[in-house]
């Protein structure tokens, strides 16, 4: 064996993005959704955004979406709603989008850039979720006007999710951001 060869360290698996830390507060973001709650104050937002940010791509997608199309079930049957409505749709996309900002701040700890794209994150959500529950839903007449009433008929619903989304976003990174260097420092993230 070459001496530079022995010199050399094993490659370390990188694990910055897509760490079992960044992975449990994900899921435990979204499972958090079957706790009692107000309407619209969930996390699903937040982990949604956040696994874009600092899971693998994969898992970034697939994690939020599995763990929705596991609860929605229960919690529609707790609700008595039916097992699947094409609303869902809207709001599967919503959440897919979510990630999809997320994916932007990958190696980032700058909180502007996260708060702003929670924000960006909580708007599209918003504005994709109630165009198709008029889309979709009975509520309102298939008119301009009806969209219009729509979108403000939803307005108390968006401040709830917004003040949801900025305050459990702020914990998820913020958790992550302070576990990674207590007891997980091969996920923690370099700005």
């Amino acid at each position: 064996m070459s001496r530079s060869a022995a010199a050399t360290p094993a490659p370390q698996q990188a694990v910055s993005a897509g760490g079992a830390l960044a992975l449990l507060l994900t899921v435990i973001g979204v499972l958090a959704r079957l706790l009692p709650h107000p309407a619209n104050f969930t996390p699903v937002g937040a982990a949604s955004l956040f696994s874009g940010a600092r899971l693998k791509p994969w898992q970034a997608y697939l994690v939020p979406l599995g763990i929705l199309a596991v609860t929605d079930p229960i919690l529609n049957a707790y609700y008595g709603f039916p097992l699947f409505s094409g609303y869902a749709v809207f709001t599967y996309i919503g959440f897919l989008l979510a990630v999809w900002i997320g994916t932007r701040l990958r190696g980032t700890k700058n909180i502007w850039q996260i708060g702003a794209a929670c924000v960006l994150s909580s708007v599209q959500f918003f504005v994709i979720t109630n165009f198709g529950s008029w889309l979709i839903g009975p509520d309102y007449p298939a008119t301009f006007a009806g969209l219009v009433r729509c979108y403000v008929m939803a307005i108390p619903f968006f401040r709830t999710t917004l003040v949801s989304d900025l305050l459990f976003t702020a914990v998820l990174f913020g958790l992550h951001a302070w576990l990674s260097r207590l007891v997980a420092s091969r996920e923690h993230v370099s700005a």
